[in-house]
């Protein structure tokens, strides 16, 4: 499967969990329900994947974690925020830096229509 085909069934899952559980819940609650929701689909699903920080060829782990990595394609960083910010753009712009991956997604579950709530992130495609 291409990123394109595996973010395409994420995006259906993203909104059963959305429409099942609705917004204001805590971001491990929708993460839980997604990894379920996709694994249903038939996907590979990691979740908690730590992401080490290369710096002049020593690798560091600084804390860093993946909510959600599909099929070792496409990273998920969920939140349930009041707005995404900026800073939650980078955020996932520098995951994919990091990580080697070229697709990622940014799902707000905290937001009155979840389609406005998904944002998809690019690096190296």
């Amino acid at each position: 499967m291409t990123e394109n085909q595996v973010s395409y069934i994420i995006r259906g899952s993203i909104f059963r969990v959305y429409n099942t559980l609705g917004p204001g819940l805590l971001e491990s609650a929708y993460e839980a329900a997604l990894k379920y929701e996709i694994q249903k689909s038939g996907l590979l699903v990691r979740s908690q994947v730590i992401l080490p920080m290369i710096y002049d060829e020593i690798r560091i782990d600084v804390g860093y974690r993946l909510d959600l990595l599909i099929e070792e394609l496409v990273v998920v960083e969920i939140k349930s925020v009041e707005m995404i910010s900026n800073l939650h753009h980078r955020q996932l712009i520098t995951y994919l830096k990091l990580s080697g991956y070229k697709l990622g997604l940014l799902v707000n579950f905290n937001s009155g229509n979840i389609e406005n709530g998904i944002f998809r992130k690019a690096y190296g495609l």
